[in-house]
């Protein structure tokens, strides 16, 4: 079973989170796969991840660039894995169906939105009843603190 993380982003964007996050699972040598609602998604993550200044190099790629098994961050608006990622990262409210074939999945909602806070707590019942291993964390000031 996975280990899922659930991110409740009180004060930036997944696009101002996941640099520090992608860059810190590059540090500890696994690769990523990072699922979106649709391309249009993929391509302004990529843009984001191309422009974040910490970390400065945030390797990636996706179908539109090739080479699926060679990127250690793969961001895809489907179910694809081609680099082998162990790490999964959700946006855009995404239900993981298949969440027990990674070692740690990262979900991140907007704490902002009732309606992502609603989506997210159906999403940790359903992981709860798979038998994942639950952690909420939750952005502070600086950085996270897990809570509960």
């Amino acid at each position: 079973m996975a280990e899922i993380g659930f991110y409740h982003l009180t004060r930036t964007t997944p696009e101002q989170a996941l640099p520090a996050l992608l860059g810190r699972t590059l540090e500890s040598g696994r690769r990523a796969v990072l699922r979106c609602r649709d391309a249009a998604r993929v391509r302004a993550l990529d843009d984001a991840l191309w422009q974040s200044a910490d970390p400065v190099w945030l390797p990636h790629g996706s179908a539109a660039m090739g080479h699926g098994a060679l990127q250690p961050i793969w961001l895809t608006d489907g179910q694809d894995v081609p680099n082998g990622a162990t790490y999964l990262f959700l946006v855009d409210d995404l239900d993981c169906p298949d969440a027990a074939a990674f070692e740690r999945v990262f979900d991140l909602f907007d704490g902002g939105n009732p309606d992502a806070v609603a989506a997210a707590r159906l999403r940790w019942t359903a992981a709860r009843a798979g038998g994942h291993t639950l952690v909420y964390w939750q952005q502070q000031a600086k950085g996270w603190a897990r809570k509960g």
